[in-house]
This record gives structure tokens, C-alpha cells and sequence, in this order.
């Protein structure tokens, strides 16, 4: 049986690790807040803005396709620590006075391309510390912690922002990170690489390809990729869409994003999750399509928080694509949905702030959901169940297996 959120949250080393996630989350929900006000309030600029909070994720591609071997290929304490610990450095240098804007992106390529690594070692860690049964439940319960956590992060960044300055509130995401990195090291043992050789390039794409050529998994990972990117592009547009309200509109999102992956994680069968996935894929986009009437702040905020209740098809997808994982790949298979989700996360907030440029912030918004649910729709036959079945039910090994200290 799986386990509950209780029963996890007893478990030794997740109690550390997701404590970790938790202040990583808040430091860059804080951080990129505090960012791309700082970046508006200097530019004007919607498409340097959404750049300035979700440009990062563009650096996700180049670590997808360069790194991400070395996530089943470090020790995974060592590694999440130190990509903790230069993130904190790097928001802790984009605070400083004066920096050019060539050099505050130059610092997010950076941080970009850590993060892309850290999100293939702690997943892949995930599948160490806890057993296969208790995946769901415990991504379940790190979706509710992000959502929690990112509504505290903009309710604290729009404090921060009242009451110090875009400054003040990178310095404090530092600090939230740097105290990710030493709740890693003080919480979580050593353990060895889950498999063996280097990390090179070469390994990632070979593996990479590997993923990829079966269509099941490809068609899930396009589908985990592609409709939450554009959704996201929508979701970069905020700030210019309505800066006053702006803070409540990312906080609603997160809530909404908090409700639907408990439920789903926690109280639906696996009938009901296998039956209620594709209306979830839809419910994530089709709400947006209310920006075409430039709604009000109220209108807006229950349209992004019904939205953002869809976010839970990715939870019930990603529930469907472990089982489909060739043994000893699980850290770069986990970290390439996360690369590419982030990777596609950052187009769509450059392409959204293109449109916007040009257009409106609610012409951008709403045409961006509407190729959302087209995508949706396009992808949909191909993530039936009988599509999705694990056949043969474990793939064979083709990455040596490193040995568990």
C-alpha cells in the first residue's frame, strides 16, 4: 500500500530532502519575483521581464543535451549541495548594484544549466530513498510543498519588495538557498552513482535517444513539455498584464496548482486518475481563454486558479512514465522531464513577452492557451491507456548500475 503524506514525512532521509526542495522552491520563487520587478522597473520591457523570471529554463536544453548524464553519475549529496550553494551565490551576485543586464542573464544561463542538473540527481535520488509504490504519493506531496511554497514565496516577495527593495529580497532568496544546501549536506548519507563510467556528452544524447524511441515515453514527455510550456508562457505575462496584481495572480496560480495535485495524488483511485487525466490536460488551458476579454482582477484570478488545477495531468503522467524507464536511468529520464518542461517553460515566456511586445499581454495570453489545448488535442490519442501499457514490464538494464553505499 502506499504510503500517506504522514507516514513520508516520517521517513528519515525524505523529511531532509523534502525540506531542501521546500527552500530551494522558495528561493527561486522569491528570486525570480524580485527579478523580473527589478528588470520591468528598469527596462519597461514585458519580454525582458517574463526573460528575467523564467529565462533560465532556456538554459534547461543546453543541459539536457550536454549533462544530464552526470545525474545518475555523481554522488547525489555532494552534487545537490554544490548546485545548491552556486545558485545562492549567483542570486546573491544579481543583487548587486549596478550589474549590466548582459550580465544578470549571463548569471541565469548559469544557474539555467546547474538547475537542469540538480533536477535529474534529486529525482533520481527520489526512486533511491523511497520505494516504487510510494512515487506518486511522494511527488503528490512535493507538488503540494511547491504549491505551499510558492504562495508563501510571492506573498514573502511582495512583502520583501514592499518593505526592502528588488535587492533586498535576491539577498534574502540567497539565503533561503544556502540553507538548502546545508539541509543537504547535514540531512541526507552518502550514497555512490546509480550507474557507472563519466558523465560525458555523449552518454547524455546516446541515453537521451535511447528515452526518446519509444513512443510511448516520447509522446509523454511532449505531452508534459509542450502544453505546460505555453501555459507557463501565459503565467510569465503577469507582471505586465497587472502589476498591482500581479503577487495574487502568481499566488493563485500556485494555489490552484497545491489543490489539484492533492487530490489527485492523494485521493483518487487509480481508475479515476486513469479516467480524469485528459480532462485535466484540457482544464489547464482552457481557462485562459477568458484574457481575450481583459478580464478584471477578480475574473482573472478564478480563471488562473481553475487553470492551474490542471497542472495535476503531469503528476498522473509522470505516475505512467516511471514504469516505462530502462533500469539505471531513472536520474537522467526524471531530469529530462524536467529540462524539457523548464527548457519549453522558457521559450514560451519569450515567445509570450514576443507577442505581448507586439500585441497586448491579453492577446499573448490567450493565444498561447489556445495552442495549448490544440497541442493537447493533437497528442490525446496517443496517451490512451492502452497506449501507455508497460510492455515488457521492466525495460532491461543498459546503464550499468553503480552500488549503493
Amino acid at each position: 500500500m502506499p504510503r500517506t503524506y504522514r507516514s513520508l514525512a516520517r521517513v528519515p532521509e525524505f523529511t531532509p530532502f523534502f525540506t531542501a526542495v521546500a527552500l530551494r522552491i522558495g528561493a527561486s520563487t522569491v528570486g525570480s519575483l524580485a527579478l523580473g520587478v527589478l528588470v520591468y522597473d528598469r527596462t519597461r520591457s514585458p519580454l525582458l521581464s517574463a526573460l528575467a523570471m523564467f529565462g533560465p529554463s532556456l538554459a534547461q536544453v543546453l543541459g539536457a543535451t550536454l549533462l544530464l548524464s552526470a545525474a545518475d553519475r555523481l554522488p547525489p549529496r555532494a552534487a545537490l549541495a554544490v548546485l545548491a550553494a552556486g545558485a545562492a551565490a549567483g542570486t546573491a551576485l544579481l543583487a548587486v548594484p549596478g550589474l549590466p543586464l548582459w550580465a544578470v542573464f549571463a548569471v541565469l544561463l548559469g544557474q539555467g544549466l546547474a538547475d537542469s542538473l540538480a533536477g535529474g540527481v534529486r529525482y533520481g535520488l527520489l526512486t533511491e530513498i523511497l520505494p516504487p509504490a510510494d512515487y506518486l504519493p511522494a511527488r503528490s506531496l512535493l507538488a503540494v510543498c511547491a504549491g505551499l511554497t510558492q504562495v508563501a514565496g510571492f506573498a514573502l516577495g511582495g512583502l520583501l519588495l514592499a518593505a526592502l527593495s528588488p535587492r533586498g529580497a535576491l539577498l534574502v532568496a540567497a539565503a533561503l538557498g544556502g540553507a538548502a544546501a546545508l539541509t543537504t549536506v547535514l540531512g541526507l548519507r552518502p550514497r555512490a552513482p546509480r550507474a557507472a563510467g563519466r558523465p560525458t556528452p555523449a552518454e547524455t544524447w546516446r541515453v537521451n535517444r535511447l528515452l526518446l524511441s519509444h513512443p510511448a515515453r516520447r509522446t509523454l514527455y511532449l505531452a508534459l513539455w509542450v502544453p505546460n510550456g505555453l501555459i507557463v508562457g501565459c503565467e510569465s505575462l503577469f507582471v505586465p498584464y497587472d502589476p498591482p496584481h500581479a503577487g495574487l495572480l502568481f499566488g493563485c496560480a500556485a494555489a490552484g496548482m497545491l489543490v489539484g495535485d492533492t487530490v489527485a495524488g492523494r485521493f483518487l483511485s487509480a481508475r479515476l486518475r486513469v479516467r480524469l487525466a485528459a480532462p485535466l490536460r484540457l482544464l489547464l488551458a482552457v481557462p485562459y481563454l477568458v484574457f481575450l476579454l481583459e478580464p478584471g482582477p477578480l475574473l482573472a484570478t478564478a480563471a488562473v486558479t481553475l487553470a492551474s488545477t490542471g497542472y495535476a495531468a503531469g503528476l498522473l503522467m509522470q505516475e505512467r512514465l516511471v514504469p516505462l524507464l530502462p533500469e539505471g536511468t531513472q536520474g537522467q529520464a526524471l531530469g529530462l522531464h524536467s529540462a524539457g518542461m523548464l527548457t519549453l517553460q522558457g521559450l514560451c515566456a519569450a515567445l509570450a513577452g514576443a507577442l505581448a511586445q507586439y500585441t497586448s499581454p491579453a492577446l499573448a495570453i490567450t493565444a498561447l492557451a489556445a495552442a495549448s489545448v490544440l497541442v493537447t488535442l493533437a497528442l490525446e490519442p496517443g496517451l490512451r491507456p492502452s497506449k501507455l501499457r508497460v510492455h515488457p514490464p521492466h525495460a532491461p538494464s543498459t546503464v550499468p548500475r553503480g552500488t549503493a553505499q
